[in-house]
């Protein structure tokens, strides 16, 4: 059993422990509601703007050329992760890492074998992960959330268009945790290049019983238009992140605290428990030395 002296020092311990979690807390459901708002502005503009794309390039051979849905034989692939650059928020960034792995696992296996699977890690746990296990790691933008904007974003999405043009890599994909609630985050594995063909439901509903005009041209917008659509898809990725990080560190510390308040009762109850069986010690042997000197 552990001494009196111990089991106060672990209960200070524990309390100072569980003023910090709390602390924390407070700081992510600030942080989270800036970061809430944030993609929730930007959801219904990144959809409309995708069923723009959808309508406007239906029927037109611009679209159909354009580099960024030139379909390759896939050799060389890039994985996009977006983490955090801090943990204690639980699984959130580990469940990105295990949902990479094992997209390239499943869909990419012939390609690692070879080496050609390269990371671009958006945020410092992801890339130091991969690191670690012996992956390429582009490290360009790890630190994206010390300046997170959409010009940040805008310049990792050049790069990678920019690759995929090159002819550097035939496939990207982007792995990142979608916010749901603050209790719950969805990881996605969505392929940003070649921009996938779109659903059949969407071309329908966006090209019945609309009539544009267009202003320059068709072919222009089209133009204009596919490159905008990707550097705002992989910036709602992040945002998506951004704000799944703080609502995932904010149930963490959630919990923290109350397992923290736990502790302290399981040790507060331990220490009154070992006191009282050391006052009852120090009785005993009291009467025992009393009733020595009374029979002597």
């Amino acid at each position: 059993m552990a001494s009196l002296k111990e089991v106060r020092n672990r209960i200070t311990s524990v309390n100072s422990t569980q003023q910090i979690t709390k602390a924390m807390k407070m700081v992510a459901a600030a942080k989270l509601r800036r970061a809430q708002d944030a993609i929730i502005q930007m959801r219904p503009y990144a959809k409309k703007l995708g069923e723009m794309l959808a309508t406007v390039s239906a029927g037109t051979e611009t679209a159909a050329e354009s580099p960024y849905k030139q379909v390759r034989t896939v050799e060389k692939v890039l994985i996009v992760t977006v983490t955090s650059d801090r943990g204690l928020c639980g699984a959130f960034n580990t469940n990105v890492i295990k949902a990479a792995v094992a997209l390239i696992q499943e869909k990419y296996a012939t390609q690692a074998a070879k080496g050609n699977v390269e990371i671009l890690a958006l945020g410092k746990k992801g890339g130091e992960a991969f690191l670690r296990r012996g992956f390429k790691v582009n490290t360009d933008f790890m630190d994206v959330y010390t300046r997170l904007s959409f010009g940040v974003v805008k310049e990792a999405a050049e790069s990678i268009m920019a690759d995929f043009e090159a002819g550097k890599y035939d496939a990207v994909e982007v792995v990142f945790n979608e916010f749901k609630n603050v209790a719950t985050q969805i990881i996605r594995a969505d392929q940003l290049l070649p921009i996938p063909e779109a659903k059949n439901d969407l071309k329908t509903a966006t090209t019945s019983n609309v009539n544009y005009t267009f202003e320059p041209s068709e072919e222009q917008i089209v133009t204009d238009l596919i490159p905008k659509t990707l550097k705002i898809q992989l910036y709602r990725a992040v945002l998506e992140s951004n704000a799944s990080e703080h609502g995932a560190r904010m149930t963490a510390m959630d919990k923290a605290t109350d397992n923290a308040q736990e502790l302290i009762k399981a040790l507060r109850l331990e220490y009154n428990r070992s006191r009282q069986a050391a006052i009852t010690k120090e009785i005993l042997e009291i009467v025992g030395g009393a009733e020595a000197l009374s029979q002597g």
